[in-house]
Parts: C-alpha cells; structure tokens; sequence
C-alpha cells in the first residue's frame, strides 16, 4: 500500500463518524477506477506484446574467395572419369549434372586414379593378344609377363559460366597405352596429356539443344563395356577421339547427336584424306547417331541406336602404321542396344565398314600372303552384368558385380594371319563407395593382330607377324577411386 494511500485511510479515521463515512466511500470508489485502469492497461500492454513482430535474424554472409569458388563432386567425377561406360555421352551428363544441381561450385576439381596388378601369359613369345597395355616387345618379353603399376591417372576441371556455358578440361597420364615409344618407364611414355577438352553451351531446362566445340569423343557406335576395367574389341577398333564440333538433340528418351570431324588421322579411329595426306586442315569428316530409350516402368529400360562415321580409320594401304594417310575415305556404320531390368543388364555392339580395308591384303603378288583378299573390317561386342546387394547411390550401379563378354575384331580375309582376334572377360566388381570400384577379371584372347603391320610389311621374309594361333591369358586385379 502507498504512503498516500495510507495517509488518506489515517486522515478519515480521526475525522467525525459522518464525515468518515461520506470520505471513505469516495475513496472506495476512486480505488475500484484505478483498479480498473490498472486491469485495462495491463490487457492493452499484453496485446501489443503479442502483435509486436520478433527481431530479424542476422544470416551471415556466404563466404567469399576459394571456399565459394571450387568444390569437388566425387559421383561426378566417377561417371566423367569413368573409361568403361559413358564413353560418348560425358557432355550430355555434364548438362544432366548442371540441371540436378551437382556443379553448384564455379569450379568443380575432379580426379581419378586406376591401379592394377596382373599375370598375362602366351603360348608364342612375345604375341600378347591384351589390349589393355599396347601389345609390343617394349611391354612383354617371352611368355610371361607380370606388372604391378599405376595403369592411369586423371585430372579435370570443370567451369561454369552463366547459365549456358560450361568449360571441361580432362589431363591424363597413362604409360601403359600411351603411344610414346620405349618401354612404359621411358620419359616419352610418362607425359601428362589434355586427353579431352570443350566448351559446351546448353540448358536442359531451357532447351533440348547443346552444342560444344573441342577434342571429343566420336558419336560412333556405343562402345561401353560390362566388364569393370577391360575395354571391348568395339572400342579397341572403331572408339573415337577427334577434335571437331557437335551438336546434340536430348529430349525424352531421344537423344540424337552430329559431329564436325577435322580431317586426317584423328587421335583414335577417324582419318580422310586431305590432298592425299593424313594432315587435318580441312573439316571433311563427319559422324551422326541417334539412340532411343524406352522405360520399363520401375524395372529398367530398353535403349537402340544406328550410327554413320564418314571416315573410319581403316582406308590406309599395305604396310598398315597408325596415322598414315588414306587414298580415299572408308564409312563406318554401327548398331547396337542396351537392356536394364532389375539386377540384369545384357548390351550388344556390332561395327562395320562398307567396304574393304585396302591394307588387308597384301598387293605384292610374289608375297605368299598375297592369296588373302581385302575385306570389311567389323567388330562386335555382346555382354551380361548381374548386379547385386542393392544399388550405389548416385549411380546406376550395384554394388556387387559379376560380368562376363565376348567381343570380336575382324581384320581380314578367311584363314589369313590377321583374321581376327577375340576377346573373353569374366568380371568381378566390388563398389564399397559411389567414388571406388575394387576389381578382378579373367581375359582370353585368342589371335594376335595388331594394327600396326596388321599384314605384313615390317619383317624381311614379307610374312607377317600377326597370328591364329597365339592365345593369352590374364588374371588381374585392381582398384579405381575418384574425388
């Protein structure tokens, strides 16, 4: 009670009965109105309380400087990096990974390492069939051989520009294949090399058109394999790597592409003649494909496509070396199909020329070898892959594996030394991460052909140095991680 208070109470008790009477019931009254006040104040303060909106939150800033700028995607560099499947459609993966929001870095660092250790053996010293390694005296001496190296390693980058632009740059160092000469610890064979690089323009969610300009893989044939590390005799012999121009159509399931090809002798399977000369100072080389695929509801998916190459790298005359130049362009054409339904996936990839190869056959007509006709040069793939214990996320892959696929490459005439040479692999695929694969494969080959002096040419007594009867066997082992 406050001290007016009281003394007010104080004041009208000393004060006559009548008066104290009259004084104490204003008093009284006046106490209610305060009350009341005190009751109406108190309501009003707690509404404004209640409607008074709550203090902004400070967000902070996003960092500036390399934490915003490069970043890293390990799934994407696994599928970019990937040298088993994919092969042709790394740019419209690109887009598909700009449209899913992966690349949200300015720059993205990718990386990839492929180790391995085998046992190759040979029943003909020196005639290793295994095309995983450049098949040459400088990489196998006698009858067996074993390794155990660092097969590969990869180092790209990939540039955002705007909402169009993107920018890759792929560095590879590969001693096992690489085409310098000496053996695979020789300085020429240790380089670092810009294995692929583009700029592509294009918006998935804008457009169904891209177009990019660089060194690209050809969009000739599928050439994916269901093995985890061999590469199929398709690849081998009509897998592409030019510089040009493409142009692609992705909507749906239809993806149709066409590409600009410099002339000359591309860096893998292309080559026409410019003035009678491998030198590619003209665009007079082309390729188109077109592929469908069709879902299977939750199961999987069904994919065909046909592809056309204008010139393929088999025009060169006797003696066949890499890169030479043609007399005339050879056309191409490749078919092929892909089935995925639950844990299985069968693929099929057939390529041929329309017409002979002029070095396969020997125009020396006091050449034994001479009796062996040119013929088509074809190559074809069919493969089965069981998956297993459920899929790795971010990629269409289980992670146990278990593969098996037969591939041919025909090279020449019925009986000739250079016929053919084919390949066997049974694999095994462990992926205990989206970004690592663990493997190990058996390889049967049977024939030695390669491309090099396919049919002579480089020997004194004019024979030849490919053979039916050389047959090789691998067992390997390996890992590939990427960051």
């Amino acid at each position: 009670m406050s001290a007016a208070l009281l003394g007010l109470l104080l004041g009208v008790a000393v004060q006559p009965a009548g008066a104290a009477s009259e004084d104490l019931s204003a008093v009284l009254q006046r106490l209610d109105r305060l009350e009341s006040e005190n009751a109406a104040l108190r309501a009003r303060v707690a509404t404004l309380e209640a409607q008074e909106a709550p203090a902004p939150s400070i967000t902070p800033a996003a960092p500036e400087g390399p934490a915003g700028l490069v970043g890293t995607s390990a799934t994407y560099a696994a599928e970019m990096l990937e040298h088993t499947e994919g092969i042709t459609e790394r740019p419209l993966r690109q887009l598909e990974a700009r449209a899913e929001g992966e690349l949200a870095h300015r720059v993205i660092l990718s990386g990839g390492i492929t180790a391995i250790a085998d046992w190759q053996s040979s029943n003909s010293p020196g005639s290793f069939g295994y095309l995983m390694r450049h098949p040459t005296i400088a990489n196998q001496v006698g009858d067996r051989a074993t390794e155990i190296v660092l097969h590969s390693a990869q180092l790209a980058l990939t540039a955002t520009v705007g909402e169009e632009l993107t920018g890759y740059v792929e560095l590879l160092y590969d001693p096992e294949q690489s085409f310098g000469p000496g053996t695979i610890t020789a300085l020429t064979r240790n380089q670092v090399q810009l294995r692929r690089g583009w700029i592509l323009w294009g918006n998935l969610d804008k457009r169904p058109v891209y177009a990019l300009i660089g060194k690209l893989d050809v969009p000739f044939g599928l050439m994916d394999t269901l093995s985890p590390f061999t590469n199929s005799s398709n690849y081998h012999a009509f897998g592409g790597l030019a510089f040009g121009g493409q142009v692609g159509l992705a909507s749906g399931g239809l993806h149709v592409r066409a590409m600009a090809v410099q002339g000359g002798a591309q860096f893998r399977a292309a080559n026409t003649p410019v003035d009678g000369t491998a030198v590619p100072s003209r665009t007079n080389n082309f390729a188109l494909d077109g592929r469908y695929t069709l879902a299977l509801g939750e199961k999987g998916e069904v994919m065909a496509g046909a592809s056309y190459l204008h010139g393929s790298p088999y025009c060169q005359a006797y003696p066949v070396t890499h890169f030479s130049p043609c007399a005339e362009n050879v056309p191409a054409w490749a078919a092929y199909g892909r089935l995925r339904y639950g844990p299985v996936t069968l693929l099929a990839d057939y390529a041929t020329t329309t017409r002979p190869w002029p070095g396969s056959a020997v125009p020396d007509p006091a050449n034994p070898l001479s009796i062996y006709e040119a013929r088509d040069t074809e190559s074809f793939t069919l493969g089965a892959r069981l998956g297993l214990f459920g899929r790795v996320a971010g990629r269409d892959r289980h992670r146990l594996a278990l593969s098996a696929e037969f591939s041919r490459f025909r090279a020449g005439d019925s009986g000739s030394p250079w016929e053919k040479q084919d390949q066997w692999v049974g694999g095994i695929a462990w992926l205990p991460d989206p970004a690592m694969k663990l493997f190990a494969e058996y390889v049967h080959v049977d024939g030695f052909v390669p491309l090099n002096f396919l049919s002579g040419g480089n020997l004194p007594d004019g024979s030849s140095w490919s053979s039916q009867e050389a047959k090789t066997d691998v067992v390997l082992v390996g890992g590939q991680m990427a960051f």
